[in-house]
């Protein structure tokens, strides 16, 4: 009896062990729904072929839940925008941005519905405009009626996550959205583009939605993380040199629409407005390098210092470029 007893508790200290060793093996991604290269990579699931580590995408609707969920511990990279980003580093989050996933460029837009009688940043006076809180478009809507002279409690400013702000669009129950695609390719069509992204940013308020990481996650698992720069670096640089091949009947863009929960038609004109620093690029005070006079620093210090001043934030960190590495970047290159 006490040999069974013996061999099946050896059992299950295997099974216990195997059980054990796959959860270090899993890892938890947040995504949102932007349209980019990044996605096919998702589709092709080479990266966990690569390195053998399970990842299990969630997506989430807004940058403000993707910071939430990383501070639970739930989640171990996500897809946040600039401004989510400087909030997580504000509120002591020990997270690093390693990539810039895409430079947003005119990829969000402010939009006023046809007929809300909005035809100027001025004309927000009095209306809805709905926008999700801790987002890119957030900091700009706020930063666009600022430079105008409008303070946010003059507009009825509503937070909505993206499906929210197609379905509140759809009712007619807003006047006007910043917002993204695919979502944006969709107000468009019954809507008035007042300020791009790209024009903000021309003002002096450039954004761009970037991948973080927990400190420890990317310590831990080195091979990972450079697995995962290089696939990305690689989708970039085929959709730059062949954008043809993410036509809208092409299996990549099929990829990109499944992932994102867009139109697969949609696809080739949304990914257009974006821009995908290369690995060069990433590596350099263009983006993530030149410590805090690189452009990723100083749009997070910019960002989060906006935010105070709006009381969005309650304190600002003393140095964002420490929370701004171009390790796995460089790694990569090697």
């Amino acid at each position: 009896m006490k040999r069974y007893l013996g061999l099946w508790l050896t059992a299950v200290a295997l099974a216990f062990g195997a059980t054990a060793a796959w959860a270090q093996k899993t890892v938890t991604f947040a995504y949102q729904d932007m349209m980019n290269p990044w996605r096919w990579v998702q589709q092709t699931g080479e990266i966990e072929k690569e390195t053998g580590i399970k990842i299990n995408f969630r997506q989430f609707g807004g940058g403000g839940d993707v910071i939430r969920a990383m501070a639970s511990g739930d989640v171990q990279l996500g897809e946040i925008g600039s401004t989510g980003i400087a909030t997580a580093i504000s509120q002591g989050m020990d997270v690093e941005l390693f990539w810039i996933l895409e430079d947003i460029a005119s990829a969000e837009a402010l939009v006023a519905r046809n007929g809300s009688g909005i035809n100027s940043i001025a004309d927000l006076k009095g209306k809805k405009i709905a926008t999700p809180f801790v987002s890119t478009s957030h900091f700009q809507l706020l930063y666009a009626m600022q430079k105008a002279g409008i303070k946010p409690s003059d507009a009825q400013i509503l937070n909505m996550r993206p499906p929210e702000v197609a379905a509140a669009w759809g009712r007619g129950d807003i006047d006007a959205t910043f917002i993204w695609d695919p979502v944006l390719s969709t107000v468009k069509k019954n809507g008035k583009v007042l300020m791009t992204s790209g024009d903000i940013c021309k003002e002096g308020a450039c954004t761009f939605d970037g991948l973080v990481v927990t400190r420890k996650f990317a310590k831990d698992n080195p091979a990972f993380m450079v697995a995962l720069v290089k696939a990305i670096a690689k989708a970039d640089a085929d959709y730059k040199a062949h954008p043809q091949a993410w036509a809208d009947t092409s299996d990549k863009a099929k990829a990109v629409a499944k992932w994102s929960g867009g139109k697969v038609e949609d696809v080739p004109a949304a990914m257009k407005l974006y821009g995908f620093p290369d690995l060069k690029a990433q590596a350099s005070p263009e983006w993530l390098g030149g410590g805090a006079s690189g452009a990723a620093a100083k749009a997070l210090t910019q960002q989060a210092n906006f935010l105070k001043e709006q009381g969005r934030l309650t304190s600002v960190a003393p140095d964002y470029a420490k929370s701004v590495t171009t390790e796995w970047v460089t790694k990569a290159m090697k």
